[in-house]
């Protein structure tokens, strides 16, 4: 038992503290609670996968709610791209919910606190707000509406929410303690007057709550026992405790809010006003490209949701912010791509070959392993012909003695196929090598059983039969960014760190079989890397982006 505990992190030790204490295992429930103004990125997935699988864990349900309090910055598009990641994640959530459902509850609540001499309206700009709110090392300056009878502040309240002032005049502040060190708690604005239609609601409502007045309160009637967030609300915890404490009924559930540190990968940022700025200034070509870290541009460029899943339990779940390097993802994207990724034959960069013994009209199929590492996978029937596609870099014509592959009179079998030796080259004007021909040992073809078969050469190639062969454009994404913490330095602008070499576009050729090709579907180049059809892909353009090099030396 002493060893269970050990293993837990330090929010189901809180759980299962909790349970020991008293609480009723059946009224634990989770939330993740996006706000629909972006696309989610990598580190959306940490709290997604902790708050979905604390409810798996724990077998509770866990809502997805959205925090749609502001219509300035908020879409449909949004709420439905939310949607789809989470399910793509593997997650289903038990109900869905938005901030939005409460508005009203909100509202009279809101207009409780009024009575109660809790809240007031207040007549100054938000910079004065600003100021009069100083510093955490000295007292904040009372504002002059503070002490306003109940009676106006109600009725300018309900003018507010009637529209019958402008955006800016006027607002509703929670009465707390202008005097204390945290400086959420020095009378923070609870609602603002917002003119904007809103995704769901419409020209319903002329005000809107501000997140921490409308959060607490929206797990509090969805009864979620705990509010799971990032470190940068943990200064937060005590307005959503008061705000709480202000319509709590005994007898339900009060929400209990802990934080865990956020997740930065290197060579990243996830800042989404950054991610806007890369979209809007076309360094990218949208919130799904997949140099992005968005959870749809990682799922356009071929990572799967096993390996994100995987990565997020490896990083675990910490009190301390860290960066975690990049290469501990692509391991893990690696790792199961691995399992599960159909083995084809490529040419990223072609150079043709002639076998010139080979009969000119002869073809044959060759069988070869759809994937080695997966015994159901079966296997496939390749073309071969006399004229064929190898890589270029394969070839040279002069090579020392640790070169493996093609070189002039030199031997290599090809993959699946035969022994062959180069014999000859020819070049154009630019001495640039345009073919080579070989013969090849007709005896020799893998799986024979023949002597010739079973002869040891060093080299393996890869090739493609340029009879059969489908032309494909291939992109190849690198890091988005020169440096590993592009936003650290504050002096800086992120944008100086781009890699303006992170896309590179290039036209090669594939074996048939990548003609039935889908956008699920995941394949490994051999020798190359791990690679996924693009939805920008036509009948007669097939379009396939890199995912993630074949190998790499990182261990984690």
């Amino acid at each position: 038992m002493e060893e269970e505990k050990k293993s837990l992190n330090f929010i189901e030790q809180i759980i299962e503290d909790d349970l020991e204490s008293g609480l009723d295992s059946g009224k634990l429930r989770f939330r993740f609670p996006p706000e629909p103004n972006g696309y989610l990125h990598i580190g959306h997935t940490k709290a997604i996968c902790i708050n979905f699988g604390l409810g798996e864990k724990y077998n509770a349900p866990v809502n997805l709610r959205f925090d749609d309090t502001n219509p300035e910055k908020e879409e449909q598009e949004f709420v439905d791209s939310i949607k789809k990641d989470v399910e793509w994640l593997g997650f289903k959530w038990d109900k869905e919910c938005y901030a939005s459902d409460y508005f009203q509850q909100l509202y009279e609540w809101a207009v409780a606190l009024i009575k109660q001499g809790k809240a007031y309206v207040d007549e100054q700009p938000s910079e004065d707000i600003t100021a009069q709110r100083k510093t955490p090392f000295e007292p904040g300056i009372e504002s002059p509406f503070r002490n306003r009878p109940v009676e106006e502040s109600l009725q300018l309240f309900e003018k507010m929410k009637n529209g019958e002032f402008e955006e800016g005049a006027m607002s509703l502040r929670a009465k707390i303690d202008m005097t204390s060190p945290n400086m959420n708690m020095r009378d923070p604005v609870m609602y603002r007057i917002l003119k904007r239609p809103h995704h769901r609601t419409g020209d319903e409502w002329k005000i809107y709550p501000m997140y921490d007045w409308a959060h607490g309160e929206s797990d509090y009637l969805e009864q979620v026992s705990h509010s799971l967030c990032s470190l940068e609300f943990e200064n937060h915890r005590p307005l959503y405790e008061w705000y709480l404490n202000q319509v709590y009924d005994q007898g339900k559930v009060a929400p209990k809010q802990r934080e865990f540190a956020r997740m930065n990968v290197s060579y990243m940022v996830t800042s989404k006003r950054k991610l806007q700025r890369l979209v809007a200034e076309g360094v990218t070509t949208g919130w799904d490209d997949p140099r992005m870290p968005t959870i749809s541009g990682l799922r356009r460029k071929g990572y799967t949701p096993v390996s994100i899943r995987n990565f997020i339990e490896r990083v675990g779940v910490a009190k301390r912010e860290n960066l975690i390097d990049i290469q501990l993802l692509e391991f893990f994207v690696r790792e199961d791509l691995n399992k599960i990724a159909t083995r084809v034959m490529a040419v990223v960069n072609p150079v043709k070959l002639i076998i010139e013994n080979y009969p000119e009209d002869k073809e044959e199929w060759l069988e070869t392993e759809n994937n080695p590492e997966d015994e159901n996978a079966g296997t496939r029937q390749v073309p071969f012909s006399r004229e064929l596609y190898i890589e270029r870099e394969d070839f040279q014509e002069e090579a020392d003695k640790k070169f493996f592959r093609l070189k002039l009179g030199g031997e290599v079998r090809l993959k699946s196929g035969y022994i062959i030796k180069a014999e000859r080259v020819e070049k154009n004007v630019k001495g640039e090598i345009t073919t080579i021909f070989a013969t090849y040992d007709q005896d020799s073809r893998s799986g024979s059983g023949t002597e010739a078969s079973l002869r040891k050469v060093k080299g393996t190639l890869h090739w493609v039969s340029a009879k059969h062969a489908l032309p494909i454009e291939i992109r190849t994404y690198e890091r988005l960014f020169t440096t590993e913490q592009p936003d650290a330095e504050k002096d800086v602008d992120f944008m100086a760190f781009i890699n303006h070499q992170s896309l590179r576009v290039s036209y090669g050729f594939a074996e048939p079989s990548l003609k039935n090709a889908t956008l699920e579907d995941h394949y490994q180049f051999q020798r190359i890397g791990y690679y996924i059809k693009d939805r920008d892909s036509l009948d007669d353009k097939l379009v396939f982006n890199r995912t993630v090099t074949l190998k790499d030396g990182y261990k984690p």
